[in-house]
């Protein structure tokens, strides 16, 4: 089949959830023998260059990308809250010259199915209806609204009212989006259930993140046990809210109670004052790392402290193919149907996070158990191929 992926930033390099999501489903679409083409929005943010894609990518896939700025302006933000009703956020990636490229490629080629990668690109469906006859897909990848509130309800003075107010917006922002596409594809089934709850009619499959294995494969040789780290874009402000809060609250206690383990930060992007947060003993900020999936290899005990965001954190998933025993919130792990204390080590709490950090320091063997789980876990839920060849057969229902 002809498929189309639509996405608001480019999916390589793979270095945050929503790449990952992207770029695997376009090598498990490719595997296949479909013929993939990818637009892209090349935001100043994250933009790259077609030549900075290398061979082996640009093999599974046309890759166009288009520059749209979708620069993040106090200035716009404000004269968006008050003279607008649409979300500053949806509002950046709204451009003429991304309609024009669109249209272009659409004349050009035909297409079985449209999908497309979250929710900032679904005002673009009405302009693809006009061009194409092709299946459209909403590929949800969270509940875009429930980010914002979870943010709006741990900050403080104007910034909680500002988050209120956006989460307010992009919820109604989602609501009108709703059935406008073809078929529903969620990332999670909690996700689906909330859809649902808001509105959606049309049919809809659960389609988790797929993991590649030949990419993702324990390796302990370099293992430095014990040790803590976290890994993750320092500029989500999920990550950035969840890691402050470890540092501040938990990590003393930690380190009083084991002078000798270090904690190793790793994530592109961190603001400088963010950077300066980790200026504490035995904490090690690494900034971005050439090779992730080295460095976790090569640490033992992984913390994602996630008080808000949405969707499927894929960090976890990748970490558990890693074989990590990791310590996470509730909101962390929702949507991956792990089973507490067998794959993963679930805390909320100050107390609940020293403890479980604690029981893998004084316990190799439950360290080991927790990894070995985690990997048949993932092994079994998350095969990219599986996922890409059970999505296809959904889609061929509905292609006329």
């Amino acid at each position: 089949m002809r498929i189309l992926q639509v996405t608001n930033k480019v999916p390589y390099p793979t270095k945050d959830g929503g790449a990952i999501a992207c770029m695997n489903l376009t090598k498990g679409f490719s595997l296949l023998g479909h013929d993939v083409t990818v637009l892209s929005m090349n935001t100043v943010k994250h933009h790259i260059t077609l030549d900075e894609i290398p061979e082996s990518i640009k093999n599974l896939a046309e890759f166009r990308l288009v520059d749209v700025p979708a620069r993040i302006s106090a200035i716009k933000a404000v004269v968006n809250l008050l003279f607008s009703q649409q979300p500053y956020n949806a509002s950046r990636f709204i451009a003429d010259n991304f309609s024009t490229e669109l249209i272009r490629l659409l004349t050009e080629k035909e297409f079985d199915i449209i999908q497309l990668e979250g929710l900032y690109v679904c005002p673009y469906i009405s302009l693809i209806r006009e061009f194409s006859k092709a299946l459209i897909v909403y590929r949800a990848h969270n509940i875009e609204h429930e980010i914002w509130a979870r943010s709006a309800e741990i900050s403080q003075g104007l910034k909680k009212f500002y988050l209120r107010n956006l989460a307010i917006r992009i919820r109604k922002f989602e609501t009108r989006l709703l059935n406008n596409y073809d078929v529903l594809v969620p990332i999670t089934q909690r996700d689906e259930s909330i859809l649902y709850g808001m509105g959606n009619r049309k049919p809809s499959m659960v389609s988790q993140t797929g993991i590649d294995s030949s990419v993702l494969f324990p390796n302990a040789r370099n293992l430095e046990y014990p040790s803590l780290f976290h890994i993750g874009s320092m500029e989500w402000g999920p990550n950035q809210e969840g890691l402050l809060w470890f540092v501040q609250n938990c990590w003393p206690a930690i380190h009083q109670k084991y002078p000798d383990l270090k904690f190793y930060v790793a994530g592109r992007n961190a603001p400088a004052w963010m950077a300066k947060k980790f200026d504490q003993p035995n904490v090690q900020f690494l900034g971005e790392i050439a090779d992730a999936y080295e460095f976790m290899n090569s640490k033992a005990i992984m913390v994602v402290p996630l008080f808000s965001g949405s969707g499927m954190r894929v960090k976890i998933i990748e970490g558990m193919a890693l074989g990590k025993s990791i310590v996470s919130t509730p909101i962390g792990v929702e949507g991956i149907e792990v089973e507490k204390n067998r794959h993963i080590l679930i805390a909320e709490t100050v107390e609940q996070f020293v403890d479980a950090v604690s029981e893998l320091v004084d316990n190799k063997e439950l360290f080991e158990n927790i990894g070995r789980n985690a990997i048949g876990f993932i092994h079994e839920k998350f095969d990219n191929l599986a996922a890409a060849s059970k999505l296809i057969d959904f889609y061929k229902q509905y292609i006329k």
